[in-house]
């Protein structure tokens, strides 16, 4: 499931910049209806304003949801009753599920109980976001090793995360995402920025930039 964004005024602020207005309240229909106008108004920054409202959405989830029980729901979808399941050779989520659908077909008990279920339920979001982790790291350090003869040099770029752990700018030429380390104070997700290659390592891979303030 991916659940109501906590950012969502952070994405009526990325709307407001471009002369659009989404309800205080979040609302996946009219995201979606904002999100196809800008990209047949700006084709060539659309990526750009998928990526902010993206990270800012947060990350799906999987969730045991008891019959009777109120529903999150897929927020990105704008659906409440969600399942997901594509092909169980694929992920276990998606085995666990059809096992379940098999079980309910044939009339027989389900093959898991309530605790176990909710339990896989974290596992397997708990090893999604490890392998995420393992995907990002190997990037960081690709971007590392590309850019490693480039100190000093400046580009523009896209905050695509701040938090107290840090703040993350994404650069297009070449495409590289590293951590601001300094002049980070007052970004947020979708402001742009210019910013200055300071250092890199691609054992940690580690990509540090430091904001260039305005002319």
């Amino acid at each position: 499931m991916l659940r109501s964004p906590l950012h969502w005024d952070r994405i009526v602020a990325l709307a407001g910049d471009l002369g659009e207005r989404l309800p205080p309240v979040a609302s996946a229909e009219a995201l979606s209806g904002f999100l196809a106008k800008q990209r047949a108004r700006a084709p060539a920054a659309f990526p750009d304003l998928s990526l902010s409202v993206v990270k800012l959405l947060g990350r799906g989830e999987y969730a045991l949801e008891m019959p009777g029980q109120p529903s999150e729901g897929h927020f990105g979808l704008a659906v409440t009753d969600y399942a997901h399941s594509t092909a169980p050779n694929r992920r276990f989520p998606d085995l666990a599920t059809q096992r379940l659908l098999k079980a309910a077909i044939a009339g027989e008990s389900p093959p898991y109980g309530r605790e176990e279920l909710s339990a896989l339920a974290t596992h397997c979001t708990d090893q999604e976001t490890n392998a995420a982790k393992v995907e990002r790291r190997v990037l960081k350090s690709a971007a590392a090793l590309l850019l490693a003869s480039r100190i000093g040099e400046r580009f523009d770029g896209l905050v695509t995360g701040a938090s107290e752990t840090g703040t993350w700018v994404r650069i297009h030429q070449p495409a590289a995402e590293g951590k601001v380390v300094h002049g980070f104070e007052g970004l947020g997700v979708g402001d742009r920025v210019r910013v200055e290659l300071v250092r890199t390592d691609v054992e940690h891979g580690f990509v540090d930039f430091g904001r260039v303030e305005p002319s």
